[in-house]
């Protein structure tokens, strides 16, 4: 059985896959818009969304493929063992990339997005095929409670060796100090102490990608359009609102520790989002302008049909260009971004322009392999 298409979840993908190319690959790192960076330490920006949109559409996937086949008869161990070796692969990729350009196993980079991203769906599959949505209800609580209790109350030491429990400091808290000591010396390359994709926290991102699987119920479910719509909608909202709440009785709203009010606030918008795009493209009881807004959506749609593979190709063109040098000390993104200064824009609005530029790239590829109806699936 083929996944079942839905163009709102092409479209949610596409979009998702998009804003992640401009908010990876600013001109200048130095000149961004504070949207398109990450929050500091706690609190969120609009690309704090994109990983974890990442993850629970990952999670919708897993319904509309796995669970579907294994109610339709398909042997479940051999589906966990299809699923295993997808996110065993997924993680091979990304760990490839950090190889990438260095070639230094003494430096390579344990953890990663495409890491955290196979490993959930390592960890996600056995839930899925083998426990009910009610059941998977209570993995996704418990996850984000175990996480919360070890964070909590396991006392660490932190870089400089003092002991303490349930602080939420960089670099001090559980998660930091397990990484160092199982990945030291292979841990992001900006901190060095402490990961944002490391081990520990990996467990509420189980927890988000079991959201993405509640959501994924609900959208075969045996419903009207508009009444998933209605419900999509109205359980975003209440996680949105919740989120903070969570936050402020416990860890805070935080994407580097992947914290439960972190989980609750952003799989708040993901539902949002979804119920938008799925009333535009697959609810909206008018069919002329269903058909007009799937006209408008098309490029995400096309975006989204090839996500992973454009993620990592994205990845692999924007390490090559930095490495490759056009002059002694200047790289050729750096000769491509001064080239772009000609145009006398503002330092800020031609780093940008670069990173909308990189985007258009990627989109016409996306486009070629659309038309050339090339889907590639990992």
């Amino acid at each position: 059985m083929h996944e079942q298409r839905l163009q709102s979840l092409d479209a949610f993908r596409g979009l998702t896959i998009a804003a992640m190319l401009v908010v990876n690959n600013p001109g200048d790192w130095g000149h961004v818009y504070a949207p398109l960076q990450h929050a500091a330490w706690d609190g969120w920006t609009l690309t704090d969304c994109i990983f974890p949109f990442f993850v629970f559409i990952s999670g919708i996937s897993m319904v509309l493929s796995l669970q579907r086949r294994a109610l339709a008869g398909a042997d479940k161990l051999q589906l966990w063992g299809q699923a295993t070796r997808r996110g065993l692969l997924i993680m091979a990729i990304g760990l490839a990339l950090n190889f990438i350009p260095a070639l230094d196993p003494s430096t390579l980079r344990f953890p990663g997005v495409l890491q955290r991203l196979g490993l959930c769906t390592v960890l996600a599959a056995p839930i899925v095929l083998y426990f009910a949505w009610r059941a998977q209800v209570a993995w996704l609580i418990g996850l984000l409670l175990i996480y919360t209790g070890l964070q909590s109350w396991v006392p660490v030491p932190d870089a400089q060796g003092v002991w303490h429990a349930g602080s939420w400091l960089a670099g001090q808290d559980t998660g930091a100090w397990l990484d160092r000591a199982l990945m030291d010396g292979h841990l992001w390359r900006t901190s060095k102490t402490w990961d944002p994709e490391g081990l520990l926290s990996t467990v509420p991102a189980v927890a988000s990608q079991l959201a993405g699987v509640l959501a994924g119920h609900w959208l075969v479910a045996q419903r009207a359009p508009m009444e998933k719509t209605v419900w999509l909608l109205v359980t975003g909202l209440a996680l949105v609102w919740l989120g903070p709440i969570v936050g402020a009785w416990s860890m805070p709203v935080n994407k580097a520790l992947w914290s439960p009010a972190y989980v609750l606030l952003m799989a708040g918008w993901a539902c949002a989002s979804l119920g938008v795009l799925h009333w535009l493209l697959d609810a909206m009881p008018s069919v002329m302008w269903r058909t007009r807004a799937a006209a408008w959506a098309r490029p995400a749609v096309i975006f989204g049909m090839n996500a992973l593979f454009l993620f990592a190709l994205s990845g692999l063109v924007a390490k090559m260009l930095g490495f490759i040098k056009v002059a002694p000390g200047q790289s050729l993104k750096v000769w491509m971004v001064e080239g772009l200064g000609a145009w006398g824009l503002a330092p800020i609005n031609n780093s940008l322009l670069f990173a909308l530029l990189f985007m258009g790239c990627f989109y016409a590829v996306a486009w070629a392999m659309w038309r050339k109806r090339w889907f590639i699936r990992v």
